[in-house]
């Protein structure tokens, strides 16, 4: 979770984070990281609730450090951590076996720049780089301009970024598919209503709905991941909310 996004209920997470950890989890255990990753970086880390979560996924030895330019000017961090995941207010100077980018890019100004700094810097030769970017510019809005967004990506665009800081792309997709058209309505709804100063303000850290809307939402976001699983199996590329990447350093 952004720390932007962040609310005082920590216990109840939003269904859509919930379900991008599953899919991340699954698409990592896949490829076979979970076996060989001793030492990972996850950049952009937030609350690091992504990163606890991951961390019990991995072998006992294995560490994560969680970089987050905002912990330098935050007072109230993560203090439930589990001791292998560690909070760093700067970015370590050294490499990993795998840097988790999810959704970070489109915050850096200079976002071909920061990335082949990331993988000269901080990615093992034969290291994973699992990144993930929100889709389609048409779609940028409140949301975007609160969280401090940059730009939305198109997949083409997104894809010969990566590839250009000399990575080599394994499997990538969409994400999110059935969350693409309620965000278009919410988008042509923003330019026709006049927007309060709390518009795009209710992030993935205020969710306040009952345990039956919640179930509901998480069943099908389930469904949800499970299409994206089989279209990228099947190299098909649909479109979705977030657009994903897991890459290789040659």
């Amino acid at each position: 979770m952004d720390l932007l996004e962040r609310s005082h209920n920590t216990r109840q997470r939003h269904p859509w984070e919930r379900a991008r950890f599953r899919f991340f989890k699954d698409l990592l255990a896949e490829a076979g990281v979970e076996n060989d990753v001793v030492d990972a970086l996850d950049i952009g880390a937030g609350d690091a609730w992504f990163a606890a979560q991951f961390a019990a996924s991995l072998r006992p030895e294995s560490t994560i450090a969680c970089f987050d330019p905002g912990y330098a000017a935050e007072s109230d961090l993560p203090t439930t951590l589990p001791p292998r995941v560690q909070l760093h207010a700067a970015l370590p100077a050294r490499p990993f076996d795998l840097v988790l980018l999810l959704d970070v890019l489109e915050h850096v100004e200079q976002d071909a720049d920061y990335l082949k700094q990331i993988v000269e810097t901080n990615l093992k030769p034969g290291g994973m780089l699992l990144a993930s970017v929100p889709a389609w510019q048409s779609l940028f809005s409140e949301h975007d301009r609160y969280l401090l967004h940059h730009r939305r990506y198109h997949p083409r665009a997104a894809k010969r970024l990566l590839q250009s800081a000399g990575l080599i792309i394994l499997r990538n997709g969409g994400l999110f598919h059935s969350l693409l058209l309620p965000r278009k309505l919410e988008r042509v709804l923003e330019t026709r209503v006049e927007c309060g100063s709390n518009a795009g303000k209710q992030g993935s850290g205020h969710w306040k709905h009952g345990k039956h809307v919640t179930r509901a939402v998480a069943a099908a976001l389930r469904v949800d991941n499970e299409l994206s699983k089989l279209f990228s199996h099947l190299g098909i590329d649909i479109p979705g909310l977030s657009w994903w990447a897991l890459c290789k350093k040659p």
